[in-house]
């Protein structure tokens, strides 16, 4: 396999990578196609100059091709073993694919373009590049169909300037005429600059994935226990309607025996009587008889004889001693029980009514209004303290840990991983959710700002409040207001004042901004979804100090 591999190399031609046909072999030692190499030098007829393609050697004049009779005795007998040069399909250059610019016929994909050459290279046009030192300075690259925007379109020359001035690639002529007196530098030291932006912007970039990531987690957190709490509770209320119910029903069923008992108990007295009074009536039936008869005897010594002999009529039931119970007797345990149910419906009414109001508590906190006056947003005002772990070494806390004020001198705070190092800033120990109010008195410059709690902690922008997505700032500079988050500085007008107003509804994702004096000035609002609880936070600048008053 190996001798085969070596007699493939070794006569093909390195323009069609075929087995030789009709052999020739130039001055430098190179053999070709007959067919082939023609068809090369013809192309190169224009310049006057003829070269090798394998080692660039160059020939004045064209030189006459004579068929080399030894090699094509070899390659014939090559063909007679049955080996084939032909690559596999797989090598071949497809419509998407880059083609060597050296192969005639049907091309071989290309491995490499030289910068230099401006052409691409299959493997065995490319060996040239590796075995020549005329090559070794040559800058080869991945394959690439667009060598020829490396051209300068005026001048057909190899663009190797950039001109800053235009923003533009640009050739040496171009430097000479349109670009004279412009900011140029080489393309490879602009290359260089722009490389060391780029890495910066994908630091930030792979920063923010990573943050992202960590939100994507947090939510994923937030949804499982969310739908873990629903879970449980679902099983825990259907429990408890299930023990009510029942209970419901245990009462229910006592009524019943209850009723049927006493139904029962008075039945049989009712019977006792009724049987007692039946027995009365016949014995007076029977008495009654016998009166009938003596009355009826016509005889008057008969009947005065017999008329003593009658006995006496037993003691009568009186009727006071039949209690007869009004219809109503039951009805009035049906009114207990009526009176139950309407004791329980208010019960369930009102009971649901809180339920209901625990269950939709996000959106009667979304549907409220925004407060129209001080006063109501003073309702939602809430003490807010400074975290002295989180606040820059050059900033002083006092009155309880509610002012804070810049100093010339860095404070001998302890190493936290939580403390700001590159901005002047602070965070607050007091998570934000719901609705908050608060009031900050400030002095020169100052930002008023709320932001999550993994904001950053280490560069300079990199932290500061209202320059990433992790915050949102009202930004107090020379007199007048402006407002960041993201990087983006939005100009705001309104009257200046040292007190400013900050107002956050954080599930309904609304943040406001005012300047406080005998009015209340809306500043700026901001409408957003917040994923994260907020910390109230402060940056200060030079002289400058911030306090977290409680309003009045």
């Amino acid at each position: 396999m190996e001798q085969n591999q070596l007699d493939r190399e070794t006569f093909s031609c390195s323009i069609c990578l075929d087995l030789l046909k009709d052999p020739v072999t130039t001055s430098c030692g190179h053999s070709y196609c007959m067919k082939c190499i023609k068809a090369h030098w013809d192309e190169e007829d224009q310049k006057g100059i003829h070269s090798c393609p394998q080692c660039r050697e160059t020939f004045i004049p064209r030189p006459a091709l004579k068929k080399n009779t030894i090699l094509a005795a070899l390659v014939e007998q090559l063909k007679k073993t049955g080996v084939q040069a032909a690559p596999a399909d797989h090598c071949y250059a497809g419509p998407e694919d880059v083609a060597c610019d050296v192969c005639t016929g049907r091309k071989l994909k290309a491995i490499k373009s030289c910068l230099v050459c401006l052409a691409s290279y299959c493997e065995k046009h490319l060996q040239p590049h590796y075995d020549s030192a005329a090559f070794k300075k040559h800058k080869l690259v991945e394959p690439s169909k667009n060598l020829q925007e490396n051209i300068c379109s005026r001048h057909d020359e190899v663009m190797k300037i950039f001109c800053r001035t235009d923003q533009k690639s640009i050739c040496y002529l171009c430097l000479m005429d349109d670009h004279k007196g412009h900011d140029t530098v080489s393309a490879a030291a602009e290359r260089t600059e722009r490389q060391r932006e780029l890495r910066v912007r994908r630091e930030n970039i792979q920063q923010r994935i990573q943050d992202r990531e960590k939100d994507v987690k947090l939510l994923q957190q937030e949804l499982e226990a969310i739908n873990r709490s629903a879970a449980k509770t679902v099983e825990d209320s259907e429990k408890i309607f299930t023990e009510l119910i029942h209970l419901i029903q245990k009462r229910s069923s006592d009524v019943k025996q209850q009723i049927r008992s006493q139904q029962e108990t008075e039945g049989s007295r009712v019977k006792e009587l009724q049987e007692k009074l039946e027995q009365e009536i016949t014995e007076l039936k029977r008495k009654d008889a016998e009166l009938k008869q003596l009355s009826d005897t016509e005889d008057h010594n008969q009947f005065l004889n017999n008329y003593p002999s009658l006995s006496a009529l037993s003691e009568s039931t009186h009727s006071s001693s039949i209690k007869i119970r009004p219809l109503s007797y039951f009805e009035d345990v049906t009114a207990a029980v009526s009176e139950l149910r309407d004791i329980l419906q208010d019960i369930l009414r009102d009971a649901w009514t809180n339920i209901s109001l625990r269950l939709t508590e996000v959106e009667v906190l979304l549907s409220e209004p925004e407060p129209k006056s001080r006063a109501g947003f003073l309702k939602y005002s809430c003490k807010i303290t400074l975290n002295p772990n989180t606040a820059n070494s050059y900033l002083a806390l006092s009155e309880g840990n509610r002012k804070v004020t810049w100093m010339n001198q860095p404070q001998s705070y302890s190493r936290h991983p939580d403390r700001f190092t590159g901005c002047s800033q602070v965070l607050s120990r007091e998570s934000l959710t719901g609705r908050c109010y608060w009031e900050v008195e400030i002095r020169e410059d100052v930002y008023v700002a709320v932001a999550y709690k993994n904001i950053r902690r280490a560069g300079r922008d990199e932290c500061g409040f209202g320059f990433d997505d992790k915050s949102w700032a009202l930004i107090c500079y020379l007199n007048s207001f402006h407002f960041g988050h993201n990087s983006i500085c939005t100009s705001i007008s309104g009257p200046v004042s040292p007190r400013v107003g900050v107002y956050l509804d954080h599930r309904a994702g609304i943040l406001s901004f005012y300047s406080i004096s005998e009015t209340m000035t809306l500043l700026h609002r901001v409408q957003t979804t917040f994923t994260q609880p907020l910390y109230a936070g402060v940056w200060v600048g030079l002289r400058g100090s911030a306090e977290f008053c409680k309003p009045k």
